[in-house]
């Protein structure tokens, strides 16, 4: 068995947490872990092949970097030029495992989803995965435990020994129908889980959605490696048509079977399923950091950096970040996506990035800004180095707070230690690297007309990111 871990999505119901460049997948949100991490220990000594990853391509060295964090071998990472849903994305990984010489039996699953009883998870999955065996397209159906109108829903048609024949799929009712769905003890919770074989999956597909199979077969034609990463042709990528695997196949084969999950399973769609699965106090809310509730009743409160004092509330949410505050009532938890929307048509920074912005060779902190200046904190893991590159329109000090710094400005490279500084001038081609074996930290002062990211003009790069 192979799993395929769906590392996409963006999240946006949880924001200010979930933000396009670093989604939810990639955040601790309900254990000390990140949910990609949880996905794949969740799994446990199982025995498996090692995992596929498929993710966007600007999330890469997130998901290589929370991997290497839990010494979780992978069996590729591929990587989509740009989204184009499940149906396309799982298709990339059966034929990639094909072309290897094999045929496995792959479980999908989504990084992101809450799964709380991992035994009783484990017994579904050798459920599913007899019934692959058979040739059956298997999906895992979510014992409803309330007239849930956010998900969709599948009706169970005959008994099978270790399953049900599905006989339809449903769209997200309004709460009248949802109410009768769940009183009829015939339909689950779609999960966006399955398990079948490599090329059972593939043979339904060019069934159903050939001209899915036939961009994604010429787009992995000419795959090519790129550290732990698998690229595929983004030009060929781009023509496939954007389609889920409910919608290109599970709805129309024939072979589709269904093992029932009652596991503790949450898609942690928004702010109110966290709620709804958090541990709570007497008064029935749910905190994380530091925080104070006076008189405050059914609320979630999240508070990352300062302390969050709530009074005199029921029932709402409130989640603080290093720069953003969002209070929602949980009856309207959805309109967030609203907020989102606004942000993203602003061209606000707010809608992309932390203040905290995660590279492949750390990560910095913007903790200051004004019309003609910039202040960040700047963590260099040991043994990385950012690109060799310029700017035109604004220059650099660096004082190094811990470690040590190779820095090389123009022609000539100085080594930079704690309590040291050093000037980089306008147009001055330079690079930072940490020599090291412990983290380099460093206060990096920006100061000219313009201060945007895409100043920059990379010569070379260890992480491919400069221009083809």
């Amino acid at each position: 068995m192979k799993p395929v871990i769906l590392a996409g999505g963006t999240g946006s119901r949880l924001w200010p947490k979930s933000r396009a460049a670093l989604p939810k997948q990639f955040l601790s949100l309900t254990s000390a872990n990140t949910m990609l991490q949880d996905t794949v220990t969740r799994l446990g000594d199982k025995p498996t092949e090692a995992p596929v990853f498929i993710c966007n391509e600007a999330h890469r060295f997130l998901v290589a970097e929370q991997l290497r964090q839990k010494s979780i071998i992978h069996g590729g990472i591929l990587l989509e030029p740009v989204g184009r849903n499940t149906a396309p994305a799982i298709a990339l990984a059966a034929i990639h495992a094909i072309k290897a010489g094999e045929d496995p039996t792959l479980l999908v699953l989504a990084a992101d989803h809450l799964i709380q009883d991992n035994e009783a998870f484990h017994s579904a999955i050798n459920q599913a995965e007899k019934l692959a065996e058979t040739g059956k397209l298997v999906t895992f159906g979510i014992v409803p435990t309330i007239p849930h109108t956010g998900f969709g829903y599948i009706k169970s048609g005959s008994s099978l020994e270790l399953g049900f024949e599905v006989e339809s799929f449903v769209e997200k009712p309004e709460l009248s129908i949802a109410k009768e769905y769940i009183s009829s003890g015939n339909y689950y919770w779609n999960s966006g889980m399955f398990m079948f074989k490599a090329s059972r999956y593939l043979e339904e597909l060019e069934k159903y959605s050939p001209e899915i199979l036939e961009v994604c077969k010429q787009a992995i034609e000419s795959e090519t490696p790129d550290l732990d990463f698998i690229r595929v042709d983004k030009d060929i990528f781009s023509n496939c048509k954007d389609d889920s695997i409910d919608y290109a196949v599970m709805e129309k084969t024939t072979s589709a079977a269904m093992v029932p999950l009652d596991a503790g399973w949450s898609d942690v769609g928004s702010w109110t399923s966290l709620w709804e699965t958090a541990k709570k106090d007497e008064n029935g809310n749910a905190t994380i950091g530091d925080t104070i509730l006076e008189n405050t009743t059914n609320s979630y409160v999240n508070s990352e950096q300062r302390l969050v004092a709530v009074i005199g509330l029921d029932d709402v949410i409130v989640v603080e970040t290093k720069d953003a505050v969002m209070v929602a009532h949980k009856n309207d938890a959805q309109s967030i996506k609203n907020v989102v929307s606004k942000l993203k048509s602003d061209k606000r920074p707010e809608f992309e990035f932390h203040r905290e912005v995660f590279r492949p060779w750390g990560s910095y902190d913007s903790i200051d800004n004004g019309s003609r200046f910039q202040v960040k904190r700047i963590t260099v893991k040991p043994g990385e180095k950012l690109s060799v590159q310029m700017h035109h329109h604004r220059a650099e000090h660096w004082i190094v707070v811990s470690g040590s710094a190779n820095v090389t400005i123009d022609d000539k490279t100085k080594l930079v230690t704690e309590n040291e500084s050093v000037y980089i001038p306008i147009g001055s081609v330079h690079a930072l690297e940490n020599p090291g074996k412990i983290p380099l930290e460093l206060i990096e002062v920006q100061s000219g007309a313009y201060l945007g990211e895409d100043d920059i003009v990379r010569f070379s790069d260890r992480y491919g990111r400069t221009a083809k």
